[in-house]
């Protein structure tokens, strides 16, 4: 089989230029890649024919940017066109969306080549992806454990090496988490960077589509394609054209970095610590100033996701009755029986528990006593988060506390879900970007992460950060160096 997707972009991009490759050949290699590693369970819908097809269309097209032709799966919540999007749920199963999200237009734009919708957690409600109702996906590096969630299918692709790009959503480290335990590049853009228009929304307020990719150079070339203001999603924010590429390779000296002593305490494990403390040694000493700060309330961010998150999903997946759209129970007594029973047999367990839960939270004076209340703090997180970049350029530490683990591990324990993403879920109350970055490996040679922090809109220095680390530690990122032969 040819190895033409195990090659850079930009060496890709000389060979469709010079006719030596097709965007076919590159298409019809992913799918090979995907038969190959089908036990992954990557994706809950391939677009194998259109594919093709677009690829021989763009045979006769201009090669006019270093993202022609190249094929990219999407998680499985972001809408397109023709092509089943599920979120992975029994509730959606059969649902075609009428349109594309925005940025699967912007991808097509570019002449990116969709291959298919990759698997997730349900409606993005997990931490591992296995509240799938197409049961999870499997961590290239070790396929007895988690992927992470709930980008997880995404993850496990670029891990693979099956494509060089993917798309995933964060609302509380979606992205984040599982490429730290998969081994990839994961970016939570700043909230409103990229238009949340045609995701189906779980915490509309939380929400952010961003790039999952290989290395750091590639992540900041599709963030460059994927963002903008969009007249369809009001919280979209207008912006200059910048490139985010422009920084990557800069010297890092003078750069001053804070690491919160949360971060660095007793809920990670020792050997993350320890590779954690060798990167702050490293930085050290090419230059960089890193010194340790405080937080205020991030210790809180789980329950103040708890409740701001289950409160906007249970009002956001209202919409979901049996009578618009999606699964709808079959010979229902009546107009209540057809919501209940639908609601009942359409959705998984841990989504209802977040509905139910969320119903409650916004229920009467709930809504004053809990949500408001949580996002008073979360704005004090906010808050505190803008004084240390007052100081600061960047903020540091662990992407998760602990290396993917097993699958059958703590699966009945529902707080599980939500712990594994301590450390990711206070950018999301800040509206922050985020990235993880890969820093290394334990005993057992399973992938850890980094997590960088920037202030808003301040992503190109994050990449600068990144491809440092990245360049430094030179890491053989490819799962048993063969994981595509």
């Amino acid at each position: 089989m040819s190895k033409y997707l195990d090659k850079s972009i930009v060496e890709i991009n000389e060979l469709l230029k010079k006719k030596a490759i097709r965007p076919i050949d590159l298409v019809e290699e992913a799918f090979a890649r995907i038969e190959e590693n089908k036990d992954l369970n990557c994706f809950i819908t391939l677009n194998k024919e259109e594919a093709l097809e677009e690829a021989k269309k763009l045979e006769n097209v201009e090669v006019d940017n270093l993202l022609f032709g190249i094929p990219i799966a999407i998680k499985d919540n972001i809408s397109t066109k023709d092509l089943r999007t599920t979120c992975a749920s029994k509730m959606l199963e059969n649902y075609v969306p009428i349109y594309d999200a925005t940025v699967v237009q912007k991808i097509k734009d570019k002449h990116m080549i969709m291959i298919g919708k990759t698997n997730m957690d349900e409606f993005a409600m997990g931490s591992t992806s296995r509240t799938s109702y197409f049961d999870p996906p499997k961590n290239p590096w070790n396929r007895e454990k988690i992927t992470g969630g709930s980008s997880g299918g995404s993850a496990a692709c670029i891990s693979a090496r099956i494509v060089p790009f993917a798309l995933g959503s964060d609302t509380g480290g979606s992205i984040r988490q599982p490429a730290s335990y998969t081994g990839i590049v994961g970016m939570k853009p700043t909230y409103g960077r990229i238009s949340r228009y045609g995701l189906v929304a779980f915490a509309s307020s939380l929400d952010q589509i961003g790039p999952m990719t290989r290395n750091v150079y590639e992540n900041a070339l599709l963030l460059n394609s994927l963002v903008g203001r969009d007249a369809h999603d009001l919280t979209s924010v207008p912006r200059e054209e910048e490139d985010f590429t422009r920084l990557i390779g800069k010297d890092i000296r003078g750069m001053k970095i804070g690491v919160p002593n949360y971060f660095l305490s007793d809920i990670v494990s020792k050997e993350i610590l320890d590779q954690t403390n060798e990167m702050i040694h490293l930085l050290r000493e090419k230059g960089a100033t890193v010194e340790f700060i405080d937080i205020d309330y991030i210790e809180n961010a789980v329950t103040l996701y708890q409740i701001i998150a289950m409160g906007e999903a249970s009002s956001n997946l209202a919409r979901f009755d049996g009578v618009r759209f999606g699964y709808s129970t079959e010979n229902p007594e009546s107009v209540e029986d057809l919501y209940r029973k639908t609601r009942k047999e359409g959705f998984g367990k841990e989504v209802k528990r977040r509905i139910m839960v969320g119903s409650y939270l916004l229920s009467g004076d709930n809504a004053v006593t809990y949500y408001n209340k949580a996002l008073q703090i979360r704005d004090d997180i906010r808050k505190s988060f803008q004084k240390a970049f007052e100081t600061y350029d960047l903020i540091i530490g662990p992407t998760t506390t602990t290396v993917a683990y097993n699958l059958d591990q703590d699966i009945d324990d529902p707080i599980k879900s939500f712990l594994d993403d301590v450390l990711v879920i206070p950018v999301n109350m800040a509206g922050l970007p985020g990235m993880n970055v890969p820093i290394g490996f334990n005993k057992d040679h399973m992938p850890i992460g980094m997590h960088i922090i920037g202030n808003s809109f301040e992503e190109a220095k994050m990449y600068q950060l990144a491809s440092f680390i990245e360049k430094e530690l030179d890491l053989n990122l490819v799962p048993g160096g063969d994981a595509c032969e």
